[in-house]
């Protein structure tokens, strides 16, 4: 988008020199566009673009959405999607990748850790609970970070008021002279700020009230289902009981820390930050619901952990089409809330899930299996790559690590191999497969590994993992 030129107005100073620096609030960041996003993942995710270009176009309708007036906003509903592929392929990195990129509430929950309403375990609609307390906390978090020095100073003045109580004899001052004057107060106060920005009184050690807001009887009832509910306990018996303190001896600058949270927290305006973070829940937060093919099919005939699976997607069915779900700060509307699903359908098809639930799925994305050259590129391209890692291990120690191209190749072949005979758990198999080949390297670092710098190559890949490969009962279990 190109902006408009700026027009001269008759009477105002001339600005030619100094363009006008465009103000936004510290929240607002700027929009990636879709090959961005999709640039931005392939920094981490090799392969896989048709799943990526969806999850691009996906985000970016979020922030499209925004910009349509409002009628018509509140029709434009999410196309939510389904990544459909094999375990290890780059479903759940996309995922976290996601988050990363967003900038909005995020939250990556598994389908199998729900059951339906009547049967003990986790309801659906604890996501949305949780995905709010997220945005809460990061905003108020957000917020904080906007009030942190005038909250630095307040802490400073109580710490002062606390070395210097109101009688005008410190506290930590042996002298028994009588009272300051107020010049002599005023001027020992000034000289005790300027050594607390400095550092200068870190190590000493003052008394601190701390305020106690968890309660024993909260805390037991929390975890009994109040809070899951979206019961504030807190604000039910917050109010009926007294504020506890309790008093605590520590370092200055522990102090300093505990008590900026606090003045921070006075700061800000709470009510405000929760209805921001509610807002940005409703209208641009994303939910990824990972090993949904495990809810997939009918009901179970067997007893069993699976015997409420329809009930789960029946449970989930309005919580994905648009419903309220009362939480502990009100109640949160999941009618423009992005539902990224994905799973990997080895024993049951996307279309077992029920048809209600997969008319709410529209996008279906296929990841593709990954082969040697997927590997290899996985080893070495990506900014997170496992031999970046390992390479930073070793430098910890003082030694260089170095894998020749022909080490590299060994590795991804012998790990696409074993994928092929054994299981296919796609690039997972990288991460056995070098901690095998690495193991005795680690060990022996750096007691007995004089050398400054270590070459792996082919043959030393080859005599660490050829035994096991002909073994195929030993690789299952050790790769």
């Amino acid at each position: 988008m190109t902006e408009e030129p700026k027009k001269k107005g008759r009477g105002r100073p001339k600005k030619s020199d100094q363009a006008p620096a465009k103000v936004e609030p510290a929240s607002v960041h700027r929009q990636l566009t879709p090959s961005e996003i999709v640039e931005e993942l392939d920094k981490y995710v090799i392969g896989q673009d048709s799943a990526k270009k969806s999850v691009a176009i996906a985000l970016r309708n979020r922030w499209r959405r925004q910009q349509v007036k409002d009628i018509m906003k509140d029709e434009i509903m999410p196309n939510n999607i389904i990544m459909i592929g094999p375990t290890g392929v780059g479903k759940t990195e996309i995922a976290r990748r996601l988050s990363k990129l967003s900038n909005a509430p995020f939250i990556k929950v598994e389908a199998s850790k729900f059951t339906e309403v009547g049967y003990v375990g986790r309801d659906v609609e604890s996501m949305i609970r949780e995905l709010t307390d997220l945005s809460v906390n990061a905003v108020k978090a957000e917020k904080m970070k906007e009030v942190q020095m005038k909250a630095e100073e307040n802490a400073d003045e109580r710490i002062l008021d606390i070395i210097i109580p109101v009688s005008g004899k410190s506290k930590a001052s042996d002298d028994d002279s009588g009272e300051q004057t107020a010049a002599e107060k005023a001027s020992t106060r000034d000289k005790l700020r300027l050594q607390l920005k400095n550092g200068e009184l870190d190590n000493r050690s003052i008394e601190l009230d701390v305020s106690g807001d968890n309660y024993p009887m909260l805390q037991v009832l929390g975890p009994l289902g109040l809070d899951e509910m979206g019961v504030n306990l807190n604000d039910l018996f917050g109010n009926m009981m007294p504020k506890k303190s309790k008093k605590r001896k520590m370092n200055i600058a522990d102090a300093r820390k505990v008590l900026t949270q606090e003045e921070s927290g006075k700061l800000i305006d709470a009510d405000a930050a929760v209805r921001e973070a509610v807002n940005k829940v409703e209208n641009s937060g994303i939910v990824f619901i990972d090993e949904i093919d495990k809810v997939a099919g009918g009901p179970s005939k067997g007893m069993g952990p699976d015997v409420s699976r329809e009930g789960v997607q029946r449970d989930l069915l309005p919580i994905v089409e648009g419903s309220t779900v009362i939480t502990k700060y009100g109640p949160v509307k999941t009618d423009h809330i992005l539902f990224v699903a994905s799973g990997a359908f080895h024993t049951s098809k996307p279309s077992d899930l029920i048809p209600e639930l997969q008319g709410r799925f529209p996008i279906r994305v296929e990841l593709a299996n990954l082969g040697e050259e997927d590997f290899i590129k996985i080893l070495t391209q990506p900014e997170n790559a496992l031999i970046k890692q390992y390479k930073a291990l070793f430098a910890s120690e003082n030694v260089d690590l170095e894998f020749t191209e022909e080490a590299i190749r060994e590795i991804a072949k012998i790990a696409a191999q074993v994928n092929e005979q054994v299981e296919n758990i796609g690039a997972r198999r990288l991460h056995t497969i070098l901690t095998t080949v690495l193991e005795e390297l680690l060990f022996q670092m750096p007691d007995k590994i004089e050398e400054k710098e270590v070459r792996i190559d082919r043959v030393y890949v080859h005599m660490k993992l050829n035994s096991i490969i002909r073994n195929r009962d030993l690789s299952r279990y050790i790769l």
